[in-house]
């Protein structure tokens, strides 16, 4: 994949769908710096599909967990039934959402904690017809295999929650109220666990695949 410009050359028409105001905001000047045009923002699928008319963007942007409580599944299709690519940005990483979003067409998913200029180069990439192929995306593939439980104990999991999401193990200390010691002796006991069962952990971005197919990183926002 090659590097993304300073400012995209060519327009991409989006939407996107968050029920919070700072993210929707926030898009918007990531629109006005890569030269997005910016079709339609809302809370809701509805009131977005309401708001663009008979507009096509050639991207949707879809946060996965929206307060009006719709559906994963029909939240893309609605796009996707209109021809647009729907891109999931979101911080509920639970495996099954992630899946569902996948089943029903979406072309990639990105993590809030990735940022926006990290949602601004899928996003043109998703528009070119690029393959995606992320840790978000191969994760939530990957977990549709029945994977063994590693048993990590309360902490484990929660010290393997901050440190998939892109926590230091000196923030997690912090955090946690722990020894940084203690927060590496934990994530030492989380990888020989998942060895263990066949799941083995190498790198800090197979921490973050773990995490994900566990559905370890906590959705709620």
């Amino acid at each position: 994949m090659t590097e993304m410009p300073a400012l995209f050359e060519d327009t991409v028409t989006v939407s996107i769908v968050d029920d919070h105001d700072a993210i929707r905001f926030g898009f918007e000047a990531i629109c006005q710096r890569f030269n997005f045009e910016l079709l339609a923002q809302a809370p809701t699928v509805t009131e977005c599909l309401e708001a663009l008319e008979n507009r096509v963007p050639q991207v949707a942007v879809l946060d996965l967990s929206l307060a009006d409580g719709s559906s994963v599944f029909d939240n893309v299709r609605a796009f996707v039934e209109r021809d647009i690519q729907v891109l999931v940005f979101s911080i509920g990483d639970k495996a099954k959402r992630n899946q569902d979003a996948l089943l029903a067409g979406a072309a990639a998913l990105v993590t809030k904690s990735a940022g926006l200029e990290k949602l601004a180069q899928t996003i043109y990439y998703v528009a070119h017809g690029v393959l995606i192929n992320n840790v978000q995306t191969t994760a939530a593939i990957d977990s549709d295999v029945e994977f063994k439980d590693a048993k990590l104990s309360p902490r484990e999991r929660e010290v393997l929650s901050l440190y998939a999401s892109g926590y230091t193990q000196k923030q997690i200390a912090f955090e946690l109220s722990i020894a940084q010691s203690t927060v590496k002796e934990h994530i030492d006991r989380v990888r020989f666990k998942y060895a263990d069962v066949g799941r083995p952990v190498t790198d800090k971005t197979d921490f973050l695949k773990r995490a994900i197919e566990d559905g370890l990183v906590d959705d709620s926002e």
